[in-house]
């Protein structure tokens, strides 16, 4: 059984996602790099949207399994890929510890948390193209502030994801501005 107490506890937990950096970016020089919990709401926005072009019947779900699959960094912090060759974090151990205390709904979370990491079904595997799309688009933006070294992150996307409407997606994302959204939109006076 658990207490209200121990969730609210979590709550407090979760929060240091908006204080955990997405580590990888500093290679490349990037001095603030968005933070684990904007990189998670922006891929959770992309799971729903993802998953409507894959026709999944319920997008809500997916976003749900992206907006936790991150977790484990609130205890283990973000490991990049160049440290990943040094380091290794018991991402599902640090996942059970942090829900042990919140009973069944704590076992409802590590499953999500499973189906992403482990892209163990058909909405899971929508949640880590997400995932991986959202990485993707970051890495354009960096590399229109003059980082052309992000460009390793598309390319490295391009080999993982596995939706066809990824797969699309990354391509127009390639020949696109991340200017281009607001281009005609400035009120004039």
């Amino acid at each position: 059984m658990f207490s209200n107490k121990k969730i609210v506890d979590f709550f407090f937990e979760l929060g240091q996602l908006r204080i955990i950096d997405h580590e990888g970016w500093r290679l490349i020089g990037v001095e603030f790099p968005e933070s684990v919990a904007d990189h998670s709401l922006r891929a959770a926005q992309i799971g729903f949207i993802l998953a409507k072009l894959e026709n999944y019947e319920n997008p809500f779900e997916v976003c749900s399994l992206v907006i936790f699959h991150d977790i484990e960094e609130c205890r283990i912090g973000d490991i990049h890929k160049v440290a990943n060759r040094y380091v290794s974090a018991d991402k599902e151990r640090a996942v059970k510890e942090q829900l042990k205390s919140l009973g069944k709904i704590g076992e409802e979370i590590f499953k999500i948390w499973k189906r992403v990491n482990f892209a163990e079904d058909r909405a899971g595997i929508i949640a880590k193209d997400a995932d991986l799309i959202e990485q993707a688009v970051t890495a354009k933006e960096y590399m229109e502030k003059g980082y052309s070294y992000a460009e390793d992150w598309i390319n490295n996307v391009e080999k993982k994801v596995k939706t066809n409407s990824a797969k699309k997606l990354l391509k127009l994302l390639r020949k696109s501005d991340p200017n281009d959204w607001w281009q005609g939109l400035k009120k004039i006076y």
